[in-house]
Order: structure tokens, then C-alpha cells, then sequence
């Protein structure tokens, strides 16, 4: 499923066309904060862990500090993948369901659904919805959402869909 094909390109196109940057919690030297699961969510984790691709978006596997079975990176810098976060806030905000919040968009990549944040300081994540546990992507600065963004997520549907099963993730 395309991230286009279920919401209308005008709800899309301002949020996309200003985001010319990803997020990370981490900087160049890929370093990021790891997630503390809950047991449920720590297996599909691990699970996930063992099933994510060698290259993203043709960039090599380049996992950040300190290495863990609930973080992930490719390229330099680092493409970062969390395993096990917490429910951002916007997951449950009226305004993204009805599409009236410029800096979040929700939508599906390839049966994954995902939610586009803009962050603070202008960059971007994407966090998945309804999966028994939420996986949180974040592009290094000078990554587009929109080219680079779909492509990832493209890349990484196959190993979500395998390893978190659909569901309703922990309230924490």
C-alpha cells in the first residue's frame, strides 16, 4: 500500500514538500538513547532485530551505540531504527486522524502504517501504528521524507510485517 494512495496529495504535499530533512535522536557519531521494552514488546523487538535487511535504501548496515537488539542503523550518518518506544502523543491526536495537523500525516507504505512527525527542529520520524509494538525510524539531517523517506519505509515493510504482528502496542 502507497502512503498516497489513501490520503489526498493536498494534505500531503505541504508536509512533504517542507521536509527536507529526517530525525535521529543521535547525531553523526551514532549514538542513540535505547528503548526500555515491555516483555511483550521486547520479543517481537528481538524478533524484528534478526529480520531487518542488511542495506537500506542501498546504504549498509551501521548499527548505532550502544549496540542493542532494539536499535538499528544504516549508512553514515545513520538511517536509525528504535524498537520498543513509547506511543508518541500525535498517535492518538484527533486533528492527525482527521489530516488537520501540518506536522504529522499518517498513512501506509506497503501494508505498514506509519506516522510522519515533524520534529522541533524541523526533521522528521515515522513511528508505526497498529503493531503490537512501535518502531520508530529517524532520517539523518539532509534526507528527504518524501524520496528517501518512502524508500526506506518501502525497504523495511517486509521485516515489520514479519516480525511485529498487527495489534494494539502497549498504553505506556
Amino acid at each position: 500500500m502507497n502512503i498516497f494512495r489513501h490520503r489526498p496529495l493536498g494534505l500531503l504535499a505541504p508536509a512533504l514538500l517542507i521536509a527536507v530533512a529526517g530525525c535521529s535522536s543521535a547525531d553523526d557519531s551514532a549514538t542513540v538513547a535505547v528503548p526500555s521494552p515491555d516483555a511483550r514488546s521486547a520479543k517481537v523487538c528481538r524478533d524484528l532485530h534478526r529480520a531487518l535487511p542488511r542495506k537500506l535504501d542501498g546504504r549498509g548496515r551501521n548499527d548505532p551505540e550502544p549496540r542493542s537488539a532494539y536499535t538499528a542503523g544504516w549508512g553514515n550518518p545513520a538511517i536509525i531504527l528504535r524498537c520498543g518506544v513509547v506511543r508518541p502523543p500525535k498517535m492518538i491526536d484527533p486533528k492527525v486522524a482527521r489530516g488537520d495537523d501540518p506536522d504529522a500525516v499518517a498513512g501506509g507504505v506497503n501494508g505498514v502504517d506509519w506516522l510522519m512527525e515533524k520534529q522541533g527542529d524541523g526533521t522528521w520520524r515515522f513511528t508505526t501504528a497498529g503493531r503490537v509494538a512501535y518502531v520508530q525510524i529517524g532520517l539523518p539531517k539532509g534526507m528527504s521524507a518524501q524520496e528517501e523517506g518512502t524508500a526506506v519505509l518501502t525497504d523495511l515493510a517486509p521485516s515489520v510485517k514479519k516480525a511485529i504482528p498487527e495489534g494494539i502496542a502497549s498504553m505506556r
